[in-house]
């Protein structure tokens, strides 16, 4: 656990105190719709990581499918089936984003330091599941790249509404 806060001081430095502050107007806006926006956050994750994995239910059978067909007929197997251990790691690493999402709402209505914690557990989740894109078919090196600036993005909001949630009266944002 004193990595992780060790890490949380690191990213702070960068994001939150080095980086360009937030105008006040977002800063109150993110902060009072965070909840909100950390529901849709979870639903969208939730619907990705069922359609992914329903996704690869119907291509498997289709290949499944082809590969009878080139059998009955006295071919060869003509196609493998892609689905490797690392779209199954991005399923469930979208799963537990998802989760994570959904445990953070009534922490982050509260204005309670444990919401944003889950928050940044899930920027950390998604720079895993970047990692994960490496390996997978037809994502690769430009996924890695679009998932870790999407992740400083992420990090740069987070580290700038972090002070809402260590103090009581977040309405003292500095510009």
């Amino acid at each position: 656990m004193a990595d992780i806060v060790g890490l949380e001081n690191k990213l702070n430095d960068t994001f939150g105190k080095q980086a360009p502050k937030m105008p006040k107007g977002l800063y109150d806006f993110l902060v009072q719709y965070a909840p909100i926006l950390t529901m849709v956050g979870a639903v969208v994750s939730l619907f990705g990581a069922w359609g992914l994995w329903r996704a690869t239910r119907v291509s498997s059978g289709l290949v499944n499918l082809a590969n009878e067909l080139s059998r009955s007929y006295g071919g060869d197997t003509i196609s493998t089936n892609k689905l490797t251990l690392f779209v199954w790691l991005g399923i469930g690493l979208m799963a537990f984003n998802a989760v994570l999402y959904f445990m953070a709402y009534n922490p982050l209505k509260n204005h309670a330091k444990r919401g944003w914690d889950l928050l940044f557990y899930v920027a950390l989740v998604n720079i895993a599941y970047s990692v994960v894109t490496l390996f997978i078919d037809g994502e690769g090196f430009g996924s890695f790249l679009f998932g870790l600036v999407f992740s400083a993005i992420g990090f740069w909001i987070l580290f700038q509404i972090r002070p809402a949630y260590l103090e009581k009266k977040h309405s003292e944002h500095k510009e």
